[in-house]
């Protein structure tokens, strides 16, 4: 299998028969059984039976200077003035929320009490930017009537493996022990107690400081499989890990322990603010447990990342889920409508809002995917995922195409589906 893009996207292995509907199906097929339908408003505002109108949101990535800053090294001036750029787009495309990631490499997009100022803003870790990035985001996005969700990844420490390219104050250059090296990273070692609770405190100084409307985590746990590559936990495994018929269960068990622990940490700290998580799309398939998705072959959150998505929503942990469905309609193993279809099904009465990740960055006239090249597949993912009422919106990656929009995606999903703008949550 090949890794495709920066979020986790995976093609599945060619050859295998379709697994559901196909793109023509899609257009032509009747009433699913349990559908349920979100209302609608004049002018073609949708809301759901509780009354919240629909999610839309946009990820703004810092890491690698993705889309924000455009580059380290700006003037706080310039900075900011890019920041108030992207909010404003996220008006003018009608969306109501933006998804920040403030913490890209165990740094801090705002003036931490426990690691240094990000890289990518300056170009130099642990550097003062000379102004508040989180904060002013927070501020702006709010005056705009958009909800600000700081997102943070909790394990990735560097995209190297050279501690002493760190600031000296990293907290991975105190404790080594800390740290494992893989394919090529640096990361914090999930089944350490004590990196538990030391990640868990460096995100909460942000939702201490700041009236945040969610926390939010994407797809990366333990990290992505590298062919040939070993996470060396042994010694942790050794320490902890006895209680466990596997290390793969130990290994989910540390993961579930984080996600259990920062929803009472956010609850305890700032009581109303949202946690939601944007996992990779396929947490099992069917032919390995029935309760999977019916796809083909594809890497899957839990066997592979130990993140066991299906049980958090079950057990009520999460106040959201954003599944990143990164393939397109038809697609000869993991299609969207498929996983769109199962997602649905999956947080049908947890009281989990489902919101669905789109690769609008995928949308490229110069795309190998024919699919890709069309200018209306997002539209018709909108359109097929509006039939379930479970699926409450949906999050486009990322900030610099909802900008730039090279082939017109953007834009004709706003034509189609955003005819009016709508509030926060």
């Amino acid at each position: 299998m090949t890794y495709m893009g920066r979020r986790g996207l995976l093609a599945g292995a060619a050859g295998v028969a379709a697994a559901a509907m196909g793109a023509e199906a899609v257009a032509a097929a009747g009433p699913r059984a349990g559908r349920t339908e979100p209302s609608a408003e004049p002018g073609g505002r949708r809301r759901h039976r509780d009354g919240a109108p629909e999610f839309r949101g946009a990820w703004l990535a810092t890491v690698e200077n993705i889309d924000w800053p455009s580059r380290a090294g700006l003037s706080a001036a310039a900075q900011r003035s890019e920041l108030i750029g992207y909010l404003d787009t996220a008006v003018r495309r009608r969306l109501n929320a933006v998804i920040l990631q403030v913490r890209p490499t165990a740094d801090a997009m705002w003036p931490s009490e426990y690691e240094p100022w990000s890289q990518w803003l300056t170009g130099t870790q642990g550097k003062d930017p000379g102004w508040d990035p989180l904060g002013t985001a927070v501020a702006e996005a709010h005056a705009r009537g958009l909800e600000l969700h700081a997102w943070f990844n909790p394990y990735r420490i560097a995209n190297h493996t050279d501690p002493s390219r760190l600031a000296a104050s990293h907290p991975a250059r105190e404790y080594p022990e800390w740290t494992v090296e893989y394919g090529g990273r640096l990361y914090y070692n999930p089944g350490l107690p004590e990196v538990r609770a030391f990640v868990q405190e460096a995100m909460l100084d942000a939702v201490d400081r700041y009236p945040l409307d969610a926390v939010h985590w994407d797809d990366y746990f333990y990290p992505y499989p590298v062919s040939d590559e070993y996470f060396d936990d042994d010694d942790a495994y050794d320490e902890y890990g006895g209680a466990f018929a596997s290390r793969g269960d130990w290994r989910r068990d540390n993961v579930n322990a984080l996600v259990r622990e920062m929803r009472e940490g956010i609850a305890r700290v700032r009581p109303g603010t949202r946690f939601g998580i944007s996992p990779f799309g396929v947490w099992r398939t069917r032919d390995q447990d029935p309760l999977g998705s019916p796809n083909g072959p594809s890497l899957c959150s839990y066997d592979d990342l130990y993140a066991d998505t299906r049980l958090w929503i079950e057990q009520g942990w999460l106040d959201y889920v954003v599944p990143q469905l990164y393939w397109h309609i038809g697609h000869p193993t993991v299609d969207y409508v498929t996983l769109a279809t199962w997602w649905a099904e999956t947080v049908r009465g947890s009281g989990a809002d489902l919101y669905v990740g789109e690769a609008l960055y995928r949308c490229d006239p110069e795309s190998e995917t024919a699919a890709w090249r069309k200018v209306d597949e997002l539209s018709r993912h909108l359109t097929y995922a509006a039939r379930y009422a479970e699926v409450r919106g949906h999050v486009y990656f990322s900030g610099k195409q909802v900008a730039t929009d090279p082939l017109g995606a953007m834009a004709r999903v706003v034509a189609d589906h955003y005819p009016t703008a709508v509030p926060p949550r």
